[in-house]
């Protein structure tokens, strides 16, 4: 499922992670998983990482990470504001030092002009650092766009980490 150069990306994350005696969690809605299942995909990993919120609905984000109703409301669930909620409130409920969150539009429908298919919102939290965020526009189907925004997220995990 995950090619060579991700599961390679993943695989330097764990040992930075292990090196340094830190823990993972994710929160994700349009990738619905699959960061930690490629997170858990390598060897080693159970040493690092600690839970995934699949949190793939507004009422999920809600209830299960305690995102604010008034953000999603304001900004939309895709938001920057609402992928740095997502990252820092999983920090808070798991207790690791290392998040990164999902929000986007992986499609073929639910796009709109100012939020198109593709759209995606990426955050990630470390105890020790600033919240990062990056906006993102990826083009292809809908399991192109999933697996681009893990590669992605693994991606700011590991700048989080430099």
């Amino acid at each position: 499922m995950f090619n060579r150069d991700l599961l390679n990306k993943t695989g330097e994350l764990i040992k930075i992670c292990n090196d340094k005696s830190l823990t993972i969690c994710t929160a994700e809605s349009c990738t619905g998983g699959l960061i930690a299942a490629c997170i858990t995909s390598v060897p080693g990993s159970s040493k690092v990482f600690d839970s995934g919120f699949c949190t793939y609905s507004n009422n999920a984000k809600i209830k299960t990470l305690g995102i604010s109703n008034s953000v999603i409301l304001n900004r939309g669930a895709v938001s920057k504001e609402v992928a740095i909620e997502m990252c820092e409130k999983a920090i808070k409920k798991s207790g690791v030092d290392l998040s990164v969150a999902v929000t986007g539009i992986a499609g073929p429908g639910g796009g709109t002009a100012q939020k198109p298919v593709g759209t995606v919102e990426i955050a990630s939290a470390y105890k020790h650092k600033a919240t990062i965020s990056e906006n993102f526009f990826f083009t292809g189907n809908r399991e192109e766009i999933r697996l681009l925004t893990v590669k992605e997220a693994i991606i700011m995990l590991l700048k989080q980490l430099k």
